[in-house]
């Protein structure tokens, strides 16, 4: 039997004419489930709107649409995003027009919505320019992330990434080193400069940080610990190296 999970109704929006005025009118949207097989010219006009406002769509199966219980959904559901997603290349540049050191947090595929909102708040502290997630494979940002940032996420910018790979890319050509948190890492964060422009990655709770991520690095580094303990949850590795970026910065 199917176990139907608890969700906020109020932060989606059911149907596809429901849906298309909100594309229309800009509302925005964290991302939009479309049964697979549902057809129409409605439906492909969403999935082109959606395209071009960059808002990720993804096609499931009809039991998923189980958890939105008697709903007249039509085969579309769109989850309503609690942030305003900004553009990292908006950032960037007005970071150094301001004459700060830009400081990116980039988190690859961290899917838990606790650990997600505990390094928002973290990053808030830290003075984290923006924080980049990938488009998909990432924690919804949902009410709970929201109250477990402790509000951060409604402060904080989030870049929403639909290639992690060209946003690593226009970071290294803005100027900054991208730097790889990761107990694989040939040496601990106090030996890394980062006095410099800064990107930091984070991986994912079980897998770490994507092959193809930490070929982009230049340099991987990880947190010294003195018992054998192989790795810590990430919310707490990312507060650690925030940390070390703050004292150094503030010469502490």
């Amino acid at each position: 039997m199917y176990n139907k999970k608890h969700i906020d109704k109020s932060q989606l929006i059911y149907g596809t004419r429901a849906i298309m005025e909100a594309l229309e009118k800009g509302k925005e949207l964290e991302k939009i489930l479309i049964q697979k097989g549902v057809q129409g010219d409605v439906v492909g006009e969403i999935i082109r709107i959606a395209y071009e406002a960059k808002v990720p769509y993804q096609f499931v199966p009809r039991e998923k649409f189980y958890d939105f219980g008697n709903a007249n959904h039509q085969g579309v559901v769109a989850y309503i995003s609690p942030v305003q997603f900004q553009f990292v290349e908006d950032i960037i540049p007005m970071v150094y027009e301001q004459g700060r050191t830009p400081l990116v947090l980039v988190l690859d595929r961290v899917t838990d919505v606790r650990n997600f909102g505990a390094i928002c708040r973290s990053a808030l502290a830290g003075s984290v320019d923006v924080v980049v997630i990938p488009d998909r494979g990432s924690a919804r940002i949902s009410e709970d992330a929201v109250k477990t940032s402790a509000g951060a996420l409604l402060t904080v910018p989030v870049c929403r990434s639909f290639n992690m790979k060209i946003t690593l890319d226009y970071l290294k050509d803005s100027g900054l080193q991208i730097v790889g948190c990761t107990e694989k890492g040939d040496r601990e964060i106090s030996k890394v400069d980062f006095s410099i422009p800064t990107a930091i990655i984070m991986g994912s709770e079980e897998d770490g940080i994507s092959p193809e991520y930490l070929k982009k690095c230049d340099a991987k580094a990880k947190i010294p610990m003195l018992n054998q303990i192989g790795s810590l949850n990430v919310s707490v590795s990312a507060g650690i190296i925030l940390y070390e970026v703050a004292k150094q910065r503030l010469k502490i």
